[in-house]
C-alpha cells in the first residue's frame, strides 16, 4: 500500500477546488506539467488525502467536500468530475475570516461551530492547510494554535505571517511540527514573474529607477481584497518578494487593485519596470499577463504539500525553509526562484535539512 497524505483543508475556495480537482485530474492522467515532478520522494498526487474541511458559508457548510468545490461563490473553471469523498464540510470559527465586503455576497452558516481541534485529531490529519480569505489574521491563529494543540502540522497559503514569525516558528517548533508558508507563490503568477525580471534586470547591469505592478481580477478573493485594511500583509508579502531581489532600495507599488466582476477567476497582472542601461539609456519595460487565478497554485501547493510529508516522516520540525522559499512568497528567508528551486530539490533528496 502506498504511503498517504492526510490533510485539512480550512478555507473551501476557489484555491482548494483547484487543488482538489488537480489531485484527482493528474492522479488519472499521470502527468508531471506544472508540478516539480509526479514523483517527489516517492509521493504522488494521487497520495494526498483530504481528510477534513472547514468554512463558514452556507452553501458549503455540511455538504459533501466534492459537492463544496464547486458551490457559490466559487466560480474556477472545471477540468475533472469529482466523486464523493465522505468528507462533510464542518462549521469552523468565523472571528475576521469575513470582510465588510465579502459579507454582502455570502451567507453565513447558523449551525453550529465545531470543536476544530477534536476534528483535527478524529480525522488523524498530518497536515492542515490554510485557504482562508485575505487579511483573516485572527482566523489563521486560530487555526494555527488548533494545529498545535492537535498535533497537526501547518502550510499557510494567505499572507498572514505565520511561518515567517519567529514566535510561531517557536510554537510549532517546541511541539515538534513543522510549518510552511506563508503566502503561496504561483506558477508563473505576478510576483515570481515581477521577482524574475527584477533579478535579470540587476544581474544584466540595468539600474531600475521605478516599478510597479497592478492585479485585477473577479472573483471572491478581490471581492474581500476592496477591504483596503485588510491588505497590509498581502502588500508587504508581495512587495517583499521583489524588493530583495536588488541590492539597492527600488521605489515600487505592489498589490492588488480592483475586483471586475465579469473575468470571473481570471487575474490579469500589469507588470512595469523602468531604468537605465549603459551611457544613461533609458529602457521601459511593461507586460501583460492574464491566468486562471486558482490552479496557478494548485500544483506549488501539491508540492508544497508533499514536500511537508517528507519532513514529517524525517522528524523535522519548525520552519521549512527550502519548501517555504519554493512555493511562498513571504517565506523565513527569502531567495531567487532559481536558488529556491535548488534548495527544495535537495531537500527532498535528503541532502538539505530543512
Amino acid at each position: 500500500m502506498r504511503k498517504k497524505v492526510r490533510v485539512a483543508i480550512t478555507g473551501v475556495g476557489n484555491c482548494a477546488s483547484a487543488l482538489i480537482q488537480g489531485t484527482s485530474y493528474y492522479d488519472k492522467n499521470r502527468e508531471s506539467v506544472g508540478l516539480t515532478s509526479y514523483n517527489l520522494s516517492g509521493l504522488e498526487p494521487g497520495d494526498i488525502d483530504y481528510v477534513a474541511a472547514f468554512d463558514v458559508v452556507n452553501s458549503k457548510v455540511g455538504v459533501d467536500l466534492s459537492e463544496a468545490i464547486f458551490a457559490q461563490p466559487n466560480n474556477t473553471v472545471k477540468i475533472c468530475d469529482i466523486g464523493k469523498m465522505d468528507v462533510k464540510v464542518e462549521k469552523g470559527e468565523i472571528l475576521d475570516g469575513i470582510g465588510r465586503h465579502l459579507s454582502h455576497k455570502v451567507k453565513v452558516s447558523d449551525k453550529s461551530s465545531v470543536d476544530v481541534m477534536k476534528v483535527l485529531k478524529d480525522t488523524k490529519a498530518e497536515i492542515l492547510l490554510n485557504y482562508l480569505p485575505v487579511g483573516s489574521k485572527q482566523a489563521t491563529q486560530f487555526y494555527a494554535e488548533k494545529c498545535i494543540e492537535a498535533g497537526v502540522s501547518f502550510i499557510n497559503a494567505i499572507p498572514v505571517f505565520i511561518t515567517s514569525e519567529s514566535k510561531w516558528q517557536q510554537a510549532f517548533g517546541n511541539s515538534g511540527l513543522a510549518c510552511a508558508g506563508d503566502d503561496v507563490m504561483s506558477q508563473l503568477g505576478a510576483t515570481v514573474l515581477h521577482k524574475t525580471l527584477v533579478k535579470l534586470f540587476v544581474d544584466r547591469g540595468v539600474k531600475i529607477d521605478e516599478t510597479y505592478q497592478l492585479n485585477v481580477g473577479g472573483d471572491m478573493d478581490f471581492y474581500n481584497m476592496l477591504d483596503e485594511e485588510r491588505l497590509e500583509d498581502k502588500r508587504v508579502s508581495k512587495t517583499s518578494a521583489v524588493a530583495v531581489m536588488a541590492p539597492y532600495q527600488i521605489p515600487m507599488r505592489i498589490g492588488p487593485s480592483d475586483f471586475v466582476e465579469f473575468l470571473q477567476n481570471d487575474k490579469v497582472c500589469y507588470i512595469s519596470i523602468r531604468g537605465k542601461y549603459f551611457g544613461n539609456i533609458p529602457v521601459d519595460l511593461d507586460v501583460k499577463l492574464r491566468v486562471v487565478d486558482a490552479y496557478n497554485s494548485a500544483g506549488v501547493m501539491i508540492d508544497a504539500i508533499r514536500g511537508s510529508k517528507l519532513a514529517i516522516d524525517r522528524g523535522i520540525s519548525g520552519p521549512l525553509e527550502s519548501i517555504s522559499a519554493y512555493c511562498f512568497k513571504h517565506p523565513p528567508i527569502q531567495m531567487s526562484y532559481s536558488q529556491a528551486k535548488a534548495n527544495f530539490l535537495e531537500f527532498v533528496e535528503g541532502k538539505r535539512e530543512r
